[in-house]
């Protein structure tokens, strides 16, 4: 039982640390992102339209490895596998 309870806590660690890491690194990456724009377009203001046109897909694109990290987060969360491979 004690064993159950300690995969249970490095779920939760892991899940933890997953969501966490996964948030900065998203949030850093759009800051970086938006501050080359920014510069990108004080050099060059005819290429707006086309300069945020790429930096929306890019950050649609950062966002979306966020969000599947917080699936597999989840994942672990709540159906974790580890726990099926001991009762099974």
């Amino acid at each position: 039982m004690e064993f159950i309870a300690q995969i249970q806590a490095f779920t939760a660690l892991g899940v933890g640390l997953i969501i966490g890491l996964g948030a900065m690194g998203a949030c850093i990456g759009i800051g970086i992102m938006g501050s080359k724009f920014l510069e990108a377009a004080a050099r060059q203001p005819e290429l707006i339209p086309q300069l945020s046109g790429r930096m929306f897909l890019l950050a649609g694109l950062i966002d979306a490895a966020y969000l599947i990290g917080v699936a597999l987060a989840m994942f672990f969360g709540i159906a974790n596998p580890l726990l099926a491979a001991l009762k099974g």
